[in-house]
């Protein structure tokens, strides 16, 4: 007796649960986690099937690709007399609808065109912006003359004479051109001489 009494720890005796209340305190691992409700409680009753709805928010709509870096898109070649043609047209159709005749719209349109071409050609490219520019110009008086003449020869005095009374405005642009290629041409050698 006083054997029992030293073994056990001091407080009030515990009784060993029996195998009925240890499988409905604790589950085990083969069994469910609602058993414990149901040896407790009875049979659980049936209720109507849950539906989960999953929203992935926020919801991202498709987006233009981004190009890399705040650079302009460069122009080849071809491509920068294909928009000097086509802006220098546009330029020169919309100066005759307006106002009946090619004159200062047109001149300052060339301008902007020429400023364009020279900014944005590629370097490797970079002579075809003076060049394309007065091919453009010409195509337009062409074009887009208010009295067009007759003939190969009367198309050429036609020509000759707008390139004569337009000379401002085309050694303007052209110059522009080519001082914007000449800068950029300078500077793309010097930052290959500092390499």
């Amino acid at each position: 007796m006083e054997q029992s009494i030293r073994t056990q720890p001091p407080g009030p005796r515990r009784r060993p649960p029996t195998p009925a209340a240890a499988e409905a305190a604790v589950p085990g691992p083969a069994t469910p986690p609602d058993s414990r409700l149901r040896t407790a409680s009875g049979p659980r009753p049936r209720t109507a099937p849950r539906i989960r709805l999953r929203l992935r928010l926020p919801l991202r709509l498709p987006t233009a690709p981004r190009r890399r870096g705040g650079r302009p898109t460069r122009l080849t070649a071809v491509g920068t007399g294909v928009v000097a043609v086509l802006a220098t047209l546009a330029v020169a159709l919309v100066d005759r609808l307006l106002f009946g005749g090619l004159g200062v719209l047109f001149g300052l349109g060339y301008l902007a065109i020429c400023f364009q071409l020279a900014v944005r050609v590629r370097l490797s490219d970079l002579p075809a912006a003076p060049i394309s520019g007065p091919i453009a110009f010409a195509a337009a008086l062409v074009l887009c003359q208010p009295d067009p003449a007759h003939g190969i020869t009367g198309h050429v005095v036609s020509l000759a004479a707008g390139l004569a009374l337009r000379a401002g405005w085309l050694f303007a642009g052209t110059g522009l051109a080519v001082l914007i290629v000449g800068a950029r041409f300078l500077a793309q050698r010097r930052i290959r001489r500092s390499r």
